[in-house]
């Protein structure tokens, strides 16, 4: 069966030049914000104040994300909750509010991220994909999605099982998988926006 992405043609011009004006007007308006807070958490993690990890984007290519460090060491298990002792108290506020990923405006205006796709992983997941699953990689991964938004509580629920790599390799990544190909077959500029809202606002 032939795999339909319905972000193509005008589509990704049109996706690609919101995001880049909207991200780089967002970013110059927030970047004292940003910098405030990569200089608090420089202090509260005793390490520079930015955290910076490989991860697959489009095509299966490896990019580099940029996130303001919330723990006081960022190595070891690639499934983090939010009990985690190397989270900082600084830290829990910006991952509760979301603040760690605002540097991710770089990725934007860089071209490796969306404002609206899957969320980037980690080697070992999106770069296993097989068959129609595949059609995730066809896509720039982003800041929110579908995804993110059903999985809000994502750490509140992991630090409620007593295996959970195990229990997010399957459950939450296969209903991640599904809920980014509907996504993506079924994409339009209005359906970004109402997620972009959701995210905000919800």
């Amino acid at each position: 069966m032939e795999i339909i992405n319905n972000i193509n043609g005008m589509s990704i011009i049109m996706k690609t030049l919101f995001d880049f004006i909207f991200g780089v007007l967002l970013l110059i308006f927030i970047l004292p914000i940003i910098i405030i807070l990569v200089v608090i958490a420089t202090f509260s993690t005793r390490k520079f104040g930015v955290f910076n990890q490989q991860r697959v984007g489009k095509g299966g290519k490896l990019f580099t994300i940029y996130k303001i460090r919330s723990m006081f060491l960022q190595k070891g298990d690639t499934v983090t909750t939010e009990n985690d002792p190397r989270i900082t108290k600084f830290g829990q506020f910006l991952r509760k509010n979301k603040l760690d990923e605002l540097l991710q405006l770089v990725n934007i205006v860089l071209g490796d991220m969306s404002f609206v796709g899957p969320r980037p992983d980690v080697e070992g997941y999106a770069d296993k994909l097989i068959g129609d699953d595949k059609i995730i990689l066809s896509v720039k991964p982003g800041i929110t999605s579908p995804a993110s938004l059903y999985f809000r509580n994502e750490e509140h629920l992991l630090a409620e099982q007593k295996n959970p790599i195990e229990y997010n390799d399957n459950v939450i990544w296969p209903k991640k998988i599904k809920l980014n190909t509907e996504y993506i077959k079924n994409w339009s500029f209005k359906y970004d926006m109402q997620i972009i809202y959701k995210t905000v606002f919800n």
